[in-house]
């Protein structure tokens, strides 16, 4: 049986408590599962806990599952401090699988998935249930945004990342498919558009555009808010873009495309950093000025490093890293 909540459920050690005394004292399906793919990060995964157990709704209740996709070491600590919470492993590498996993043991209407390192704002759950409910024929995601360790003197990665990183507006509206870092969906609309890809494809990419080859175009909810930590160096904001290449190169040869195509997208690329500048300069999404300034070197090396990465994939057709990240993280 998975988490039971009803109304606002405090957070830390009160949280915990209640869960106990709560327990099976709810009857009924849920309104909601909250599926959460864990992997390597259980300090994270406790205050995304704290934060989704926060939740509330104006009526019903919600469960959370949590699955874990082999971390080193058991989540056996945070399983004990949270009685509550479904704990599920899935073996099969990737938060695809995983996920997967975690629909099959939910009993919620609405399909509701968020990461085990995000902190969601506190009416996260119930705009996105309203957004499903209003109109279950349809996927929806909702905002990123970073979580500042200091909002007074955000890194030059905070503020690169805070403009570039999670663009779900973007995502959603042109591309047609949203993070599934926050996306919430229908259980029957999920079953009809199939389960994630695994590890070897960017299964939210993939799978918003198999909904939308349904005629279920994802929506844009902006209120429906969570906060992502930024990368901590340039060496994980390069692994994520070596990630996001390798996916992109098989899909670019999958379609038969030249090879030519690729090679102007990377000159592209390295170009597009002074196209970009302005927006980085301008953004609100970056409270300060000196944060904008310190970005902009991060936002040269980065493309930088993408326009090597893609001259080198193009060279050597490498693409251990689509296979590799989910161990490594």
């Amino acid at each position: 049986m998975g988490q039971m909540f009803k109304g606002k459920a405090p957070t830390g050690d009160a949280s915990a408590r209640r869960l106990r005394a709560h327990g099976a004292q709810e009857m009924g399906e849920p309104r909601a599962s909250v599926i959460i793919p864990h992997l390597n990060t259980p300090e994270l995964l406790v205050k995304c806990l704290q934060a989704v157990a926060a939740q509330r709704l104006d009526h019903g209740w919600f469960e959370i599952i949590v699955v874990d996709n082999g971390s080193r070491v058991p989540l056996d600590i945070v399983a004990a401090a949270w009685p509550g919470v479904k704990f599920l492993i899935e073996r099969e590498p990737g938060p695809g699988p995983a996920r997967n996993l975690g629909v099959r043991n939910a009993r919620g209407r609405v399909m509701a998935f968020v990461d085990a390192d995000i902190r969601v704002d506190r009416e996260w759950l119930q705009r996105g249930v309203w957004a499903v409910e209003k109109d279950p024929s349809r996927p929806y995601g909702g905002d990123v945004r970073i979580d500042f360790k200091d909002p007074r003197y955000p890194t030059g990665i905070e503020a690169f990342e805070a403009v570039f990183s999670f663009r779900q507006k973007m995502y959603i509206r042109r591309k047609g498919f949203s993070g599934t870092g926050n996306l919430m969906v229908d259980r029957e609309l999920w079953h009809r558009i199939g389960p994630f890809a695994g590890i070897g494809k960017a299964e939210d990419r993939d799978w918003g555009m198999r909904a939308a080859a349904l005629g279920a175009q994802t929506r844009y909810v902006p209120r429906m808010i969570v906060f992502h930590p930024a990368r901590m160096n340039m060496d994980e904001v390069s692994g994520r873009w070596g990630r996001i290449i390798a996916h992109d190169f098989t899909k670019h040869i999958s379609s038969g495309k030249p090879m030519l195509l690729w090679k102007m997208r990377a000159w592209a690329v390295m170009a597009s950093a002074l196209v970009h500048s302005p927006q980085l300069l301008l953004s609100s999404r970056v409270p300060t000025l000196g944060a904008r300034f310190r970005g902009l070197g991060v936002l040269f090396e980065t493309r930088r490093y993408r326009f090597m990465k893609m001259r080198s994939i193009a060279r050597e057709g490498h693409l251990e890293t689509a296979m590799q990240w989910n161990r490594t993280s």
